[in-house]
């Protein structure tokens, strides 16, 4: 591709650079010049425009972008997605449902290092989406780019990015007490907003003393599809008395903790008929994101969340400082 100023006479078939404004009217960066547009320019005095030039060899911007997003999602129904209209270079990948987006980073950052001119940026892998939502975008930021480089850039990246649509629609969250008064129900409306984004819902509100007998007997008992664990007390050992409920019902403690703040008093694990159990952090309380979120998604979605997947969530789980803590992060005047 050719840049830069040309006479008019050059001019037709050439893509103006800059937008233009005439006594007759404005003509958009972008345009393709014709006949009609070079007699415009010429009737306003202006003797030559700033133009790109297509080599034989050139794919203009918009069909450069719709080659690179339909190489990205060759199978629209079969990964999830949907893609916008093309347009100034760019075209928008769009969730047709409700999931965690799959990023294969290896491909991504391999149809990057192709050619500066032909990008694609995403949202980060396995971050929740609703329908509608934009997960990624094609851009082509010059007006045109060598055929070569967008056939590399196609290649290697090739079904990149999918969505994982939920594949669970029932929740047990079996919730303890201490004395004889029901908890708050906080907490159960917190929980049934977080499944309910990914189309699950909450079976019959289930409560029994924080004890591992009674607790026990629950996990047994329960009969969603996945199993939370809400505690009275806050589950401060990988022994204490939820971990130790699920041992005794059965079940098996993958990991206890997580480097995620707030969150890290999470504890995963299977019970006895492998269905995946998650005992719940006290700030899943709030609706606010918490480690417990990240964790509960990919449950939703029928993905296997092991320790080496929590142990992965501290690189950017650091989710929010909270001043009102009684050991603050910060010095006084730091």
């Amino acid at each position: 591709m050719r840049f830069g100023p040309v006479p008019l006479e050059q001019a037709p078939g050439a893509v103006l650079a800059h937008s233009l404004t005439l006594p007759q009217g404005r003509i958009a960066k972008g345009r393709v010049l014709t006949g009609d547009d070079i007699a415009r320019l010429r009737a306003a005095g202006i003797a030559e425009v700033i133009v790109a030039q297509l080599d034989p060899g050139d794919v203009a911007e918009d069909a450069a972008a719709l080659a690179l997003a339909q190489a990205l999602v060759p199978d629209l129904p079969a990964q999830g997605l949907r893609l916008s209209g093309a347009g100034a270079g760019r075209v928008n990948l769009i969730a047709d449902g409700p999931g965690l987006l799959r990023v294969d980073t290896t491909a991504v950052n391999a149809l990057n290092a192709v050619d500066p001119m032909i990008t694609l940026a995403t949202l980060p892998p396995l971050r929740r989406v609703v329908q509608g939502a934009m997960v990624a975008t094609v851009k082509i930021i010059s007006y045109a780019v060598p055929r070569d480089a967008l056939k590399n850039a196609c290649t290697s990246a090739r079904a990149a990015l999918s969505l994982i649509a939920p594949v669970l629609e029932t929740v047990t969250l079996i919730e303890t007490r201490v004395g004889d008064a029901l908890p708050p129900d906080k907490g159960r409306r917190a929980t049934a907003e977080r499944v309910a984004r990914l189309g699950a819902r909450l079976t019959p509100r289930t409560v029994v003393p924080h004890e591992e007998t009674a607790l026990a007997d629950a996990i047994a008992a329960a009969g969603g599809q996945a199993i939370l664990i809400l505690t009275a007390s806050a589950t401060s050992d990988v022994a204490d008395v939820a971990p130790a409920a699920l041992r005794r019902a059965g079940g098996t403690v993958t990991r206890f903790g997580m480097p995620v703040d707030p969150g890290n008093l999470l504890f995963i694990g299977r019970a006895a008929d492998a269905r995946p159990v998650v005992g719940l952090p006290g700030c899943a309380r709030s609706p606010a994101l918490n480690g417990a979120d990240w964790v509960l998604e990919r449950v939703l979605c029928g993905l296997d969340v092991t320790g080496a997947d929590i142990a992965a969530m501290g690189l950017g789980g650091l989710l929010k400082e909270m001043p009102t803590r009684p050991r603050p992060r910060r010095a006084p005047g730091g």
